[in-house]
């Protein structure tokens, strides 16, 4: 028998979440419930669910990517994929991955801990993502736009949309020309700075199309606005203008960003301690100076 959902539509209910920070790689961007549960009163669904989050965390911590299926059953079956940004660590990778099986239950519902599952979700975080439907779930299409941010601040550059555009060609061949590997790209045109990623699953020509539609949304969605990210169902796209040119650490990783951080904020608490010492010696030895001249002074 053909599972119910090939024959109604499914709607998927996508809420947004403030990141907190740039450069932690688990910050909730958004997350993707269906509306429908599938009563589960033998726990198979729950069973599959908990064997593919499983795989896709094991095999995170040699691979930036993974689609498998959990279940013999075409009825019961579960299947999922996982993907972290392609300049992500495998160890930051499986770190990012192992939060996301309990924040689908938690955010989502239907975790069988009802006698239901939630027939497909997708929780996105800021360096990976997972997302899995049961058997016979509705196709979504690559392009479908499932959440974007745009920065509030516009810019007043004229030049502005041609530097945009520049950089959005040049992701959109870097995605297809393998880039920095893996449907990756990250660079910069003069004073843009411009990500784009396919999932491991497209292909180079598919890649740089889907790249392509993410940043013909991003400019109708957030026009002049100086820096955006848009998540389409099979890629994402993101860039940031910066009026004086692109700083040096936008070219690194996020773990490298964070351990530039860290050696600088160590340097200034250093810096400022060293100073600090220096000043108590002179103001004791200050004191002591005047201490002396008034005891010569008898």
């Amino acid at each position: 028998m053909k599972p119910i959902y090939q024959f109604f539509a499914i709607f998927w209910f996508f809420l947004p979440f403030t990141v907190i920070s740039g450069d932690n790689n688990k910050n909730l961007i958004f997350k993707g419930c269906a509306s429908q549960k599938s009563p589960d009163p033998t726990g198979v669904f729950t069973q599959n669910l908990n064997s593919l989050f499983t795989s896709l965390l094991s095999q995170s911590a040699q691979k930036s990517f993974a689609s498998t299926t959990a279940g013999t059953d075409n009825t019961t079956a579960v299947t999922g994929v996982f993907q972290c940004r392609g300049d992500l660590p495998a160890a930051e990778c499986y770190d990012c991955v192992s939060k996301i099986p309990k924040l689908v239950s938690k955010l989502c519902g239907g975790g069988g801990d009802d006698g239901n599952v939630v027939v497909a979700a997708r929780v996105q975080l800021s360096g990976c993502y997972i997302r899995y439907e049961v058997s016979g779930f509705r196709q979504t299409s690559g392009t479908e736009m499932l959440f974007r941010v745009c920065g509030k601040k516009q810019s007043g550059d004229p030049g502005f949309a041609g530097k945009r555009d520049s950089a959005f060609g040049m992701a959109e061949n870097g995605v297809k020309t393998g880039g920095n590997g893996g449907g990756f790209y990250a660079g910069q045109y003069e004073s843009v700075y411009v990500l784009g990623q396919c999932e491991g699953s497209l292909g180079n020509s598919d890649c740089g199309e889907c790249v392509k539609d993410g940043f013909e949304k991003a400019k109708s969605e957030c026009g002049d606005s100086i820096s955006g990210q848009v998540y389409l169902h099979k890629c994402f796209v993101s860039y940031s203008y910066y009026s004086h040119g692109v700083p040096n650490i936008s070219s690194l990783s996020d773990g490298e960003k964070r351990q530039h951080t860290q050696r600088t904020i160590a340097l200034a608490v250093g810096g400022v301690a060293v100073l600090g010492f220096v000043i108590v010696c002179l103001l004791v030895l200050k004191s002591a100076m005047k201490k002396k001249s008034k005891y010569d002074s008898y």
